[in-house]
């Protein structure tokens, strides 16, 4: 599900040319506004959410408050976005990315039983009620993420201009090679992707469930559980994971919302742009980052907001499902380049358990 939605946001870059929301502008104008305030909105609270996650991973490796690290932390990814240069913030981006297998090595050293990791990965446990459905549709909004789809279009973009198309013309269009080569690079991010997901999901099941820990507070509750069980080296590889993950996820939430905001406008906009050449960009950037910043000092928990930012995506991907699969079938936006009937099949299928989810998380709170 999730390689298909990626998959047909990149297309819909690679043929058009342009970004989900300078799409939407073109095709679908009465619904870009909500869409793109509806992102603009849950990028920002998560990237705050993330923030305050990086500086709780910091707190457990250097034995100072983590509030003390918020500030820094921004502006320093702030500083990587406007003065690093698209090409700077790919390698960066890439090398981040080996941090995430941290996570397997702490799943490895709390030593799971096997049997039991089996039957849990293969038997499903399913429950109707609120906290059973909200953690789902947390997962389900986690990775199947609304400010991915801009920003997946939007990089495909880039990547075009980075080799010299920078006029829209030249961008327009996409060869079957194209195509292919990016459905196998979307597969080989997704596949690794879900590994790393499910890792962490195995390392929480055979740590912090196994203690009874159910109802984590902060990251440093997360890691006293995580000690007695799996030693000092996986609490280590935890904390490197949580600020990998966290300083991969920052730039990507206020840049897709800078995206987002500037393409709905049609003002200039990319990374690989100066920011004196494309300064409302920019401003985005700053400001969704700062904003971002300012919650962190609300006193909100930073793992309880990174789970209702999970939630409220997984409740806005819906409908923003339905403009990618509008758009990707689109012969006046893809041309000849709309999809084919399984991409369709699995792409409507993710659309409608999106729905029927975030539709179940309501009833059920609503009326128990």
């Amino acid at each position: 599900m999730q390689t298909a939605v990626q998959y047909m946001c990149a297309k819909i870059g690679l043929v058009t040319g342009k970004g989900l929301a300078g799409v939407l502008r073109e095709h679908y104008p009465r619904v870009l506004y909500p869409a793109v305030i509806a992102l603009v909105i849950a990028n920002t609270l998560n990237a705050g959410a993330d923030i305050g996650a990086i500086a709780a991973a910091i707190n457990l490796l250097v034995p100072i408050p983590a509030i003390v690290f918020i500030v820094p932390v921004s502006l320093g990814i702030i500083a990587l976005q406007v003065f690093g240069g698209y090409r700077l913030i790919e390698k960066v981006f890439k090398w981040l990315a080996l941090a995430l297998l941290a996570y397997i090595g702490a799943a490895l050293f709390a030593k799971p039983e096997i049997v039991k990791v089996l039957a849990g990965t293969l038997i499903p446990t399913i429950r109707l009620d609120p906290a059973y459905i909200g953690i789902l549709v947390a997962l389900l909004g986690t990775t199947i993420s609304p400010y991915l789809f801009f920003w997946q279009a939007s990089q495909e973009v880039e990547e075009q201009i980075s080799m010299g198309r920078r006029h829209l013309r030249q961008r327009q269009g996409a060869s079957r090679f194209e195509l292919k080569y990016a459905l196998w690079d979307t597969i080989a991010g997704m596949v690794f992707s879900e590994i790393v997901a499910y890792f962490i999901i195995l390392a929480t099941g055979a740590t912090l469930f196994v203690a009874g820990k159910t109802d984590v507070a902060s990251a440093t509750d997360a890691a006293q559980a995580l000690r007695p069980l799996a030693g000092d080296a996986a609490v280590l590889l935890f904390a490197i994971g949580l600020i990998g993950s966290g300083v991969l996820a920052v730039p990507v939430l206020t840049g897709s919302a800078a995206y987002g905001v500037t393409e709905a406008f049609g003002w200039r906009s990319g990374l690989d742009r100066k920011p004196t050449r494309a300064p409302q960009f920019y401003l985005v950037i700053i400001a969704a980052t700062l904003i971002g910043m300012a919650i962190n000092f609300l006193g909100i928990n930073p793992i309880t907001a990174l789970v209702l930012c999970a939630v409220l995506n997984g409740l806005v991907a819906a409908p923003l499902l339905v403009l990618v699969m509008l758009v990707s079938n689109s012969r006046a936006a893809m041309g000849e380049r709309t999809n084919g009937r399984l991409l369709n099949v699995v792409g409507w299928v993710t659309t409608i358990a999106m729905g029927v989810a975030a539709i179940g998380l309501i009833v059920t709170t609503i009326f128990g």
